[in-house]
């Protein structure tokens, strides 16, 4: 019995094993793979998460749950979110390790911008947008990409600077 081989102390079932470490363990890498391939989707399709969760049927905390892995997604489930964003199921599981079709098939890069929005900081700026007048809303993000601009400007000029110019003293490190 393949138990035995690898509890050969304990006496106790598979399923006694299974249900006492299954709350404690990290979601599969598959699911987290999934969840992530559903938020990557949904993000190019420029759909919100309630948009995507009202279209199939469900809560959009039932959504944020699929896309972080916390809750497994159904196969059925998995095929009402690829009609709905209007994708072939298999997109889902396109750069899961094991499930290569052939070898010139490369792992998707990882977005960070889903992982913000997956963060625990994300969904609360998210929900603090949420409560927002749509017409605020708008002028907030116009602020935040503003922001981002400058700064990213700001990064391109202090590079250039870093090249021309010494380093101050109190900068220097040793």
């Amino acid at each position: 019995m393949q138990h035995q081989k690898i509890f050969p102390e304990s006496k106790r079932t598979r399923f006694e094993v299974w249900e006492r470490t299954g709350a404690e363990c990290a979601p599969h890498p598959a699911d987290q793979h999934v969840g992530r391939q559903i938020a990557v989707v949904r993000v190019q399709s420029d759909v919100s998460q309630a948009q995507l969760a009202r279209s199939i049927g469900i809560s959009f905390q039932q959504l944020q749950k699929y896309e972080n892995a916390r809750n497994r997604v159904s196969a059925s489930m998995l095929y009402e979110i690829g009609r709905s964003l209007d994708v072939p199921v298999s997109r889902f599981f396109e750069g899961l390790p094991g499930n290569e079709t052939s070898r010139e098939a490369a792992p998707l890069p990882v977005d960070e911008r889903i992982d913000f929005i997956a963060s625990a900081g994300g969904r609360r700026l998210i929900e603090g947008l949420m409560q927002l007048p749509p017409r605020v809303r708008g002028r907030v993000a116009g602020v935040i990409a503003a922001l981002g601009e400058e700064l990213a400007g700001l990064d391109v000029n202090m590079d250039t600077k870093a090249i021309d110019e010494p380093m101050p003293d109190d900068r220097k490190t040793e």
